[in-house]
């Protein structure tokens, strides 16, 4: 598997029509949309890896910091708005993403013989890297920040603005927030820090933890405070032991107030009070969008983010007749950018034609698609991932439609909803545990539920049952939803009502169960 890096899901015309060649000459045939905004191919032989790597690189891709024990992919909303404050998040996540670039040569030197193609760097960019009045530098090295040894563990940061979660801001070790004047000027950011989701199973020492807030900075010093904070994870941060070193293991066991004081070492000043935000709200940015410039923007859903077969071609020949930008979700969608007004009715009559009308929306107006497809994700699991226990990707569209069946055995109408995530492992890659419903593998054709989540992806889940047999799911989930659905509040969403009714009464009803209408 080989996976790309694209700060906040951007993808030149040119990278995608390259990466669709190498899906086809070298892969699977199918591109992979990640949650983490990335490409991921699969089947690159060892042979052919150089080709595939020095293609990407040759073609304004990169893989570099795409994996490993560094910062990874840095999200940020895809939504190619003109708003100021969807334009600043944007460049605020590419130029961390720069900032925490590895910079020795070695990789340049592995795939494309030494020769360094890259873009110039902003110069606050540069210039907060080679700061060291706090000691955050290793002198004279080629890796000032990351030293010989990098950090003890992959590190995650997303970037967004005020109600915009399509993000999860709370489940990355950074979740950075631009704060505006009322004109709508960006003026600083809040930073919330220590959010995670990989776990172990059986190791009650290990869970998902959601972040909390450090503080407020001003606009200037986000990337020295960003730096800070990395560095305090660097030093401080579990080597020993890897299912403790992530940054949420450090702030656990420090509390909030000594992780904050020890980062502001580093920062060289105080953070300010953190800003007050409005409520969160999950954004998918599928279907017809203004992109405030003359030009539109088009979402289109996919199912866990494969694209294959004929929705590849159709998708191609769309990007490639227009010359489209395109950009990767966080939930593993594709938007179609720089749309002029007139392309509309064609592209839309395309993807008709291809048969591709169930997986976008026409005039707003979802069409042929399930609501409950529109929020899930699941991770590759088998047989692409080693660490996979059971199925997740190729399980969860049967399991969409059972539930669906359930819903409509209980009575639940079929545009109402839950948000479901499926992994193969309890590493939480398609991090189940925000989810309302999430299935995470414990064993051969085996999952644990988790529930509690909510659709804003602001509550943690918590595990509710063990060992359930794929084939069971129904004995488990048909009296969840029966139950929900007769007794919710108005408005009251599937994540939400569990939380309220309770863990030891939804598990009675489970073990008494025989059916809606011995129930009613």
């Amino acid at each position: 598997m080989l996976r790309t890096k694209n700060p906040c899901g951007k993808v030149t015309n040119r990278l995608y029509l390259v990466m669709d060649d190498l899906a086809d000459e070298f892969g699977t045939g199918t591109l992979r949309l990640t949650t983490r905004q990335t490409f991921q191919l699969h089947g690159i032989l060892k042979k052919n890896l150089k080709t595939v790597m020095s293609t990407i690189i040759k073609n304004m891709g990169s893989t570099l910091g795409a994996c490993g024990d560094l910062n990874r992919n840095v999200l940020a909303p895809a939504a190619p708005y003109t708003k100021k404050e969807y334009v600043f998040a944007q460049e605020t996540a590419e130029n961390i993403a720069a900032l925490l670039t590895p910079q020795a040569g070695a990789y340049y030197d592995l795939w494309v013989d030494g020769e360094k193609i890259m873009s110039a760097e902003p110069p606050e960019v540069v210039k907060a890297r080679n700061d060291n009045s706090h000691g955050t530098n290793f002198p004279d090295s080629p890796e000032p920040i990351y030293g010989t040894q990098f950090l003890p563990r992959k590190f995650k940061i997303a970037v967004t603005v005020p109600t915009d979660n399509s993000v999860d801001i709370l489940t990355n070790d950074i979740g950075v927030v631009v704060v505006s004047d009322i004109d709508g000027e960006p003026q600083g950011f809040n930073i919330y820090v220590g959010g995670g989701m990989g776990r172990t199973h059986r190791v009650e020492t290990t869970f998902p933890r959601l972040g909390e807030p450090l503080g407020y900075v001003p606009k200037e010093d986000i990337l020295y405070a960003i730096k800070a904070i990395v560095v305090t994870q660097r030093e401080n941060g579990r080597r020993d032991d890897r299912r403790y070193s992530r940054m949420k293991y450090l702030i656990g066991e420090w509390g909030i107030d000594k992780f904050r004081t020890v980062v502001e070492h580093y920062y060289g000043k105080k953070f300010e009070p953190f800003r007050e935000l409005p409520e969160w709200e999950f954004k998918s940015y599928l279907g017809w969008h203004e992109q405030g410039n003359g030009a539109l923007f088009c979402g289109v859903h996919i199912d866990s983010g494969r694209i294959g077969g004929n929705m590849k071609k159709t998708l191609r020949e769309i990007i490639e007749k227009y010359n489209l930008n395109v950009r990767i979700t966080p939930n593993q969608n594709l938007i179609l950018c720089d749309i002029h007004h007139s392309w509309e009715e064609p592209i839309t009559v395309a993807l008709a034609q291809a048969g591709l009308l169930h997986l976008c929306f026409v005039l707003q107006q979802p069409t042929e698609i399930d609501p409950l497809n529109l929020t899930a994700m699941a991770c590759p699991a088998l047989p692409l991932c080693p660490l996979a226990i059971t199925e997740a990707e190729r399980g969860i569209p049967q399991i969409l439609k059972r539930i669906r069946a359930v819903f409509n055995e209980v009575g639940i109408e079929n545009n109402e909803s839950v948000v479901i995530r499926v992994t193969g492992c309890p590493n939480g890659c398609a991090r189940p545990y925000m989810a309302e419903l999430g299935l995470v593998g414990d064993g051969p054709n085996s999952y644990q539920v988790w529930l509690g989540g909510t659709p804003d992806q602001t509550s943690l889940a918590k595990c509710f049952t063990n060992k359930v047999k794929v084939q069971n799911l129904e004995k488990v989930l048909e009296p969840l939803f029966y139950s929900w659905k007769s007794k919710r509040l108005q408005g009251e969403s599937f994540g939400s009502f569990t939380t309220r009714i309770g863990f030891d009464k939804l598990q009675e009803l489970v073990e008494k169960w025989e059916g809606p209408l011995e129930t009613a």
